[in-house]
């Protein structure tokens, strides 16, 4: 590979990461119009988790029962962009469609519990009633959903490479 493919292919997958962000962040405000939604159905109360993992990362020690909005909508975006991004370079390498969201919900789902886990903040999601389980999965997959819809449309599959059909 020379030098200007190389070069061509950062471009490629820095535009995409950007576009994908833009994506992540449209399917933040999807996922959050669902939660509304639902919370308004279930009466279910906000979570504050988010918040407090992204100030425990920070170096700060909130209160076990802290209700920070700002630092909750950070967090909530914050990831929702950075997960839009890698979404993005998935689209740009040909990773689409519905299987490739399938994918990013888990990858989503993934790293929330890690960060809140990892912080000490949240409990592992096997301890949650099944409701909550459910709940937390379907935002995420509407995310994910949203997301990739926005991704697919957005970003062209144009470093999609088919050198090997199996994975070795």
């Amino acid at each position: 590979m020379t030098t200007d493919d190389v070069r061509g292919r950062l471009t490629a997958l820095l535009g995409a990461s950007g576009r994908g962000a833009m994506a992540g962040l449209l399917g933040v405000a999807a996922m959050t119009a669902a939660e509304k939604l639902e919370q308004r159905v279930t009466q279910r109360p906000d979570s504050y988790v988010p918040a407090r993992a992204l100030l425990t990362l920070l170096g700060r020690e909130p209160a076990p029962h802290a209700t920070p909005p700002a630092w909750n909508h950070a967090m909530h975006w914050g990831t929702g962009a950075a997960l839009g991004a890698l979404r993005g370079i998935w689209t740009v390498t040909g990773m689409r469609g519905p299987r490739a969201s399938l994918a990013h919900t888990v990858v989503r789902l993934a790293v929330d519990q890690t960060l809140e886990n990892a912080t000490g903040v949240g409990a592992p999601p096997h301890t949650w009633p099944p409701r909550e389980q459910v709940v937390d999965v379907m935002h995420k997959a509407a995310y994910s959903l949203a997301t990739g819809l926005l991704a697919d449309r957005l970003i062209t599959p144009r470093l999609e490479v088919r050198q090997g059909v199996t994975s070795h």
